[in-house]
């Protein structure tokens, strides 16, 4: 489980653009307090996947098919936004307000809870790794979210310490940062497509 969070979150998607962009514009500080917000966003998605929501999905099949197939045009979208010409990368700084710790926190919580990825990671990834037959369900779907968001967190805070660094090197050599652009876009296209295969499925419990 611990591998396949370090994947994911190494393949770059809304938290991370966000995390980075506000460390870059507003500092390394910013950058963290909207990590603890985004921390708060996996911790909520983790009680409701555990806590009754997949039962959710299981009643109404059209609701979770439609969540799934707008998380795959979301990560398409961002997919194109890096692979177009003249796309940016998420080591390119954007002109954001400097905003207060709480709104800096809320937009963080926000940005994960609206992030496709986060949702479909709780609801269809972290499920495939409960093994019933070695204790409560719900236990384990708890203890794998906890590793999962740790992961993501540890990761997603070295990014923010070394965002500014990282864009500057890539300011200077052009060359790199039109390649960062093209791996990021064809990892979030990979993601899209696999993900694609599995929107027809239906949820279950």
């Amino acid at each position: 489980m611990a591998l396949t969070a370090v994947a994911m979150v190494l393949t770059p998607g809304p938290n991370m653009i966000y995390l980075v962009s506000r460390s870059i514009g507003q500092g390394r500080s910013a950058g963290l307090i909207s990590l603890a917000g985004t921390g708060v966003g996996f911790v909520i998605y983790m009680l409701m996947a555990n806590l009754g929501l997949a039962v959710v999905f299981v009643a109404v099949p059209w609701l979770f098919i439609g969540f799934k197939a707008a998380g795959v045009v979301y990560l398409a979208n961002l997919a194109w936004q890096a692979l177009r010409p003249g796309g940016r990368t998420m080591f390119d700084v954007r002109a954001f307000p400097h905003d207060s710790p709480a709104r800096l926190f809320r937009m963080g919580l926000v940005t994960n809870l609206l992030n496709p990825k986060a949702a479909i990671m709780y609801l269809t990834l972290i499920p495939q790794f409960i093994e019933p037959n070695r204790g409560d369900p719900t236990l384990q779907g708890l203890a794998l979210g906890l590793i999962q968001i740790t992961v993501s967190l540890t990761i997603n805070a070295l990014v923010v310490v070394a965002a500014g660094a990282i864009a500057a090197f890539l300011a200077q050599r052009p060359s790199w940062a039109t390649w960062q652009r093209r791996v990021t876009g064809t990892l979030l296209g990979a993601v899209a497509l696999l993900l694609a295969r599995e929107v027809p499925a239906r949820a279950r419990v």
